[in-house]
C-alpha cells in the first residue's frame, strides 16, 4: 500500500477533530469576510455563478483555502471552519458567505435535476413525496456524492442530535485488505447503479452505470457508495446481486459504523464543513427537529469541482460532467436564496395543513 494517503488512514478512535481538523476563525479573518460581502453587495444583485475569488475578495484568507485544497487531497480530508457569527448576519447573507468562501476552494456543481447550484438541507418529506435523503429526516447511512468537495454549512441546528459522521474510506480499505481482500476485490469490479429517472431524464440519458467503490488513480485511492442506487437496480431487474457482493458492500457499512472507526462531528450554527467526497464517507446520526418549518434543522449545501485535482475516476460517479449542463437548464436566477426558499416551503405547508 502507497504511504501517499497514509494521513487519510486515520479513525475516529485515534484523532480529536477538534485539535486536528478546527480552524477557529480570528477577529481578523471574520473582518475580512465582512468586507468581502460589501464589495459583494457594491456589485449589485449577484447570482450564484457571478459569485467568484473577484467578486468576493479575500487578499490573505483566500490564501488559506487555496492552501485547504491540499490538505483535503493530500492530508486527512476534512475541516470544520468555525466563528461566523451566525447571529449577526441573515440566512441570505449567510448564504452569499458560504457561496464566497467556497467560491476560493472550486466550483459549485448542480446537485440534481433541477439544476441547484446550493443544496438545502432540510426535513421537507412531510410536503415532497419521495423526498431525497437531504431533504427527509432521521439518520442517514455511510455514502458520496458526485463531486470532489462535499460541503455543509449550518444556518439553524436541530432540537437535537443531527451530528455529522464521517469515515475515513482509507482506513476501511487496509482494513479490507488485510481482513478480507476476497471483499476488497469485488468492490473493486463494481456493481450495476441505478439512479433516479427524473436525474437522467433531464441530463445525459444515462440510467444504469457500472460503478466500481474502490478505484486507483496512480497511487490514490478514490471512493464512491451509495446504499440506493444499487438496490434500485435490483428492484428494476439491471441486475441481480450475488451473496459476495452484498457481503462486501455490507462489509463498508459494517466497519464504517463500528464506533473506534467514525467520527461525530458537530456542526453548530455558523459552522462549515468541508470533506474530501472522492476519500471520505458521510452519514448523519438521527435527530429530533421542531414541527414548524422555520425552525426545523436546516444546512445549505455545496458540490465542489476543485481546480487542479484529477477529474473524477470514470464509473465513480452517477453523475456526471455529461448532466451538469442539462441540469443547470432547469435552474432559475436566485432559486436557492433562502429565504425565498423557506417562503415558498412554508406556504407549501400551510396549504397542506387545510
Amino acid at each position: 500500500m502507497s504511504a501517499v494517503q497514509d494521513r487519510a488512514a486515520w479513525t475516529g478512535a485515534t484523532l480529536d477533530h477538534r485539535t486536528d481538523g478546527l480552524h477557529t476563525l480570528s477577529a481578523a479573518e471574520i473582518s475580512e469576510i465582512d468586507a468581502a460581502l460589501a464589495h459583494l453587495r457594491e456589485q449589485g444583485d449577484l447570482d450564484i455563478p457571478d459569485i467568484t475569488p473577484d467578486t468576493f475578495p479575500l487578499p490573505t484568507l483566500g490564501a488559506f483555502f487555496r492552501g485547504l485544497r491540499d490538505e483535503l487531497r493530500f492530508g486527512r480530508g476534512f475541516l470544520l471552519l468555525r466563528g461566523i457569527p451566525r447571529e449577526r448576519y441573515s440566512t441570505d447573507d449567510m448564504a452569499l458567505i458560504y457561496v464566497g468562501l467556497g467560491a476560493h476552494i472550486g466550483s459549485p456543481l448542480p446537485q440534481s435535476w433541477q439544476g441547484e447550484l446550493l443544496g438545502h438541507v432540510i426535513d421537507v418529506s412531510d410536503i415532497e413525496p419521495g423526498a431525497r435523503g437531504y431533504h427527509a429526516g432521521g439518520a442517514q447511512r455511510f455514502h458520496t456524492d458526485s463531486c470532489d468537495v462535499v460541503s455543509l454549512m449550518c444556518l439553524q441546528s436541530a432540537k437535537s442530535g443531527g451530528a455529522s459522521r464521517i469515515c475515513s474510506s482509507i482506513a476501511v480499505h487496509r482494513r479490507l485488505e488485510r481482513e478480507r481482500p476476497d471483499l476488497l476485490q469485488v468492490l473493486y469490479d463494481g456493481f450495476i447503479f441505478r439512479r433516479r429517472e427524473v436525474d437522467a431524464e433531464h441530463g445525459s440519458g444515462v440510467l444504469v452505470r457500472r460503478i466500481s467503490v474502490f478505484t486507483r488513480m496512480d497511487k490514490e485511492i478514490s471512493v464512491f457508495l451509495s446504499g440506493d442506487y444499487p438496490n434500485r437496480a435490483v428492484a428494476a431487474g439491471d441486475t441481480v446481486m450475488t451473496p459476495i457482493q452484498r457481503e462486501a458492500l455490507d462489509a463498508v457499512q459494517r466497519i464504517a459504523a463500528s464506533p473506534d472507526t467514525y467520527l461525530d462531528m458537530n456542526i453548530g450554527e455558523g459552522d462549515i464543513q468541508f470533506l474530501n467526497n472522492r476519500m471520505l464517507l458521510h452519514g448523519r446520526t438521527g435527530y429530533e427537529d421542531h414541527s414548524e418549518m422555520s425552525r426545523r434543522r436546516h444546512l445549505l449545501r455545496l458540490w465542489l469541482k476543485v481546480p487542479g485535482w484529477p477529474t473524477q475516476p470514470v464509473g465513480q460517479a452517477m453523475h456526471t460532467a455529461e448532466d451538469h449542463p442539462l441540469w443547470l437548464r432547469q435552474r432559475t436566477p436566485f432559486m436557492e436564496v433562502p429565504s425565498r426558499y423557506l417562503a415558498e416551503i412554508t406556504a407549501r405547508q400551510a396549504e397542506l395543513a387545510h
